[in-house]
């Protein structure tokens, strides 16, 4: 049977200047901006040689559309995801699952809405 890999996601958004801010907080991070007309990205840091996959904020008002309650669910990799949920509270985003044990062999979860109304997920072993 042939592997399938997820290589690349893109979250809508409305703000992409909000939603810049609310992401380089709450992950501590750099995202690096890309304008292409009426287009807009803002990609995540990514090295492929970690594994996972990249990806990025996108904006482009007739396409792309923030969901909360539809649509797949991204799950962002954390040392220990209580961390960034802490984060998502401060910067005005709603945390919807706190940190939570999914199982002992596969570590910990939480869920939050950021500030566009996307539904976002954490994973970490901690």
């Amino acid at each position: 049977m042939k592997s399938v890999t997820v290589c690349w996601f893109e979250i809508p958004v409305q703000n992409m200047d909000r939603a810049i801010l609310f992401y380089e907080k709450v992950f501590d991070c750099k995202l690096s901006r890309q304008i292409m007309g009426d287009f807009e990205m803002a990609w995540f840091p990514w090295d492929e040689r970690n594994g996972g996959a990249g990806g990025s904020l996108v904006y482009q008002k007739d396409f792309y559309k923030p969901s909360l309650d539809s649509g797949p669910l991204i799950y962002f990799t954390s040392e220990d995801c209580t961390t960034e949920l802490e984060r998502v509270k401060e910067c005005g985003g709603k945390v919807l699952f706190e940190r939570r044990l999914i199982a002992p062999n596969i570590g910990f979860m939480g869920v939050f809405v950021d500030s566009e109304g996307n539904r976002i997920a954490l994973h970490s072993t901690k």
